[in-house]
């Protein structure tokens, strides 16, 4: 069996939150009429991100470059929800797409951006994700928001999962920055 076995398996599928689900139908009911042609792609990433986590069938671990790709549609569904108020990049300072990590860690981080943090056109959240030499690094600037349960259990998931490589994973808080380093793991 799989290092992270069933229940790795169980959160994966669970990680697509519920609440991630009633806020993208929200987003499509109104992009229905407002935008038909973004509801058409905003219903296609939807589909996409959905196949992504259930094609994973059990398996721990992607390549990054499958994860980057899955992360592509959250990344529109999330700038379809949010409009101006975040800005996303990639930089590639190594060719390292093809190393291994756990699946959906990407999105996760992301979603932890979103979820602990205010997002708006006025204080627009600055994403990064660097693909480094050891690392994939996920920064984001800092502006909480009050509303929202700190229980951090998605990156106590990932370092738990991390750790089953004996790898760690490395978070930086500082006052103005939230950085999140995750190892890659060998085959």
């Amino acid at each position: 069996m799989a290092r992270g076995g069933n229940a790795h398996w169980i959160f994966q599928r669970a990680q697509i939150n519920p609440h991630f689900l009633f806020n993208s139908l929200n987003v499509l009911s109104s992009l229905i009429y407002m935008n038909p042609n973004n509801a058409n792609k905003f219903t296609k990433a939807l589909s996409k991100t959905y196949r992504y986590v259930l094609s994973l069938n059990r398996r721990p671990m992607v390549s990054v470059e499958e994860d980057l790709d899955a992360l592509e549609s959250y990344i529109f569904l999330m700038e379809m929800r949010f409009e101006n108020s975040f800005t996303f990049t990639v930089n590639k300072t190594c060719a390292n797409e093809s190393n291994m990590i756990i699946p959906l860690t990407l999105q996760l981080l992301i979603e932890n951006v979103f979820k602990h943090n205010v997002a708006t056109e006025e204080m627009p959240l600055d994403i990064k994700i660097t693909i480094g030499s050891e690392y994939i690094t996920v920064e984001n600037n800092i502006q909480p928001s009050n509303d929202t349960d700190k229980g951090g259990i998605g990156l106590k998931y990932l370092t738990k999962q991390y750790k089953l490589y004996a790898k760690d994973v490395v978070v930086e808080h500082t006052p103005q920055m939230f950085i999140v380093k995750i190892p890659y793991i060998q085959l």
